[in-house]
């Protein structure tokens, strides 16, 4: 399970990279070029050309000055498209967040697109590389020239869909709304499958394992840990949470039993580190997306408050499903037992480091203010996996009806947010 999990995190580092498929689509054409060159020994144009004459260019000159337009044509739209995708990355950096470029990057439409104009380019070059004549009974390799004008008119296809794709994809809406599918869904799973966590035993005495190097960890793989406390007959509780950065010799795992060498390699093993932050994998970095989107668009440069409104719409989606998620993370085994706990960003924690961003940048705009204040008071209106939660939207609405007070020197504007902190029936702490 182990290999498993580092594949699949292998595969996920490389299909994020923006050059995985249109080297994979490269490549495939060029095998299929040669493949379309046997296929020709064997006579498949002759062939054609005596059952089905109008599926065959027979003709040297037109099919040399077709397949040297097409491959010109070709290298244009790539050239265009290349750089529509570096304009589409830079703007996105620049207005809206860096750690939004993983997603964009990743895009799947666009390496399919700019694969596609690899394919035809590279198929027509070694189809036109075998235009060559060399005797009387030389059969013109018709049919690939044929696929090769089928390569290239889907290409045009690509091309125009490319255009509609690379214009949306850069709509701050969109953005927010992949953002916030990814960490529903990954919050929805967590939700129902810590649903019925038990407690975790005191681990203050257990043995601490620190870290062997540094660096991000994105991912852990809960079976293969699983298997070695099973087979150490240990249990474990993970000192660190996903999207931490550790520092080498720093505590990372404490174990019931102290573990030799070769069981240390193993543990170590299931540990992806990484720079990369996807958020199918953490849904804390949704919340830290969407958040840094929201601060941008306050700044002076930008100054657009609509976007930040509705990345509070999306930010109070999220919290209303994470209160249903309670602040611990037990995995069981087998039998029922717990056997890992995973050290979990508990609710107090994500709201603070969400909300004290938008209150520090944001407590002069009465419409944000407004906004985040009415999110707080929907919250509180909504079941919660723990009762301490509600404790915590009213410790971050004080806080933000002081910063308010402090930063709103308009009297209306202030009797307007105290109005809906009164509503609230603060309890104080």
């Amino acid at each position: 399970m182990i290999i498993i999990t580092r594949l699949r995190s292998f595969f996920n580092i490389v299909t994020s990279s923006i050059a995985f498929y249109p080297t994979f689509y490269a490549v495939s054409a060029v095998i299929f070029g040669f493949v379309m060159k046997t296929a020709e020994a064997m006579g498949v144009s002759r062939f054609l050309q005596e059952n089905a004459s109008y599926l065959v260019v027979n003709d040297i000159d037109t099919a040399r000055n077709v397949l040297t337009t097409l491959i010109a044509g070709g290298l244009s739209m790539l050239v265009f498209s290349f750089s529509m995708v570096m304009l589409l990355l830079s703007q996105a950096a620049a207005n809206y967040s860096p750690r939004v470029l993983p997603s964009l990057i990743s895009n799947r439409r666009h390496q399919t697109i700019l694969g596609t104009f690899l394919a035809m380019i590279l198929y027509n070059i070694i189809t036109v590389i075998g235009l060559q004549p060399h005797g009387d009974d030389y059969q013109l390799p018709g049919f690939s020239v044929l696929i090769g004008i089928a390569f290239a008119v889907l290409a045009l296809a690509a091309f125009v869909y490319f255009i509609h794709s690379i214009s949306s994809s850069i709509q701050i809406n969109n953005i927010l709304e992949n953002i916030y599918s990814l960490s529903r869904k990954r919050l929805l799973f967590l939700v129902e499958e810590n649903r019925f966590s038990k407690d975790f035993e005191d681990t203050d005495d257990w043995h601490t394992i620190k870290t062997n190097r540094s660096g991000t960890i994105q991912n852990m793989s809960i079976t293969g840990l699983k298997e070695l406390a099973r087979e150490s007959e240990t249990k474990f509780d993970i000192l660190m949470s996903k999207g931490e950065y550790l520092f080498e010799h720093q505590p990372l795992v404490k174990s019931k039993k102290e573990l030799d060498e070769s069981e240390l390699e193993e543990l170590f093993k299931n540990f992806n580190y990484t720079e990369s932050e996807l958020v199918s994998d953490n849904y804390i970095i949704g919340f830290k997306q969407i958040t840094e989107i929201g601060i941008k668009a306050m700044s002076p440069g930008i100054n657009d408050p609509g976007t930040a409104l509705d990345t509070i719409h999306y930010l109070t989606e999220l919290f209303a499903l994470r209160m249903q998620k309670g602040d611990i993370g037990v995995v069981e085994d087998e039998d029922g037992n717990p056997v890992i706990n995973l050290k979990v960003i508990d609710f107090k924690t994500l709201m603070y480091n969400v909300l004290a961003p938008f209150r520090t940048y944001c407590k002069h705009d009465i419409t944000v203010m407004q906004k985040l204040l009415g999110m707080i008071a929907y919250l509180k209106t909504l079941d919660a996996a723990n009762d301490s939660f509600y404790q915590v939207l009213d410790r971050e609405a004080t806080m933000m009806i002081q910063d308010v007070n402090s930063a709103i020197e308009n009297p209306i504007d202030l009797e307007v947010l105290q109005g809906i902190y009164d509503r609230m029936n603060i309890q104080e702490t």
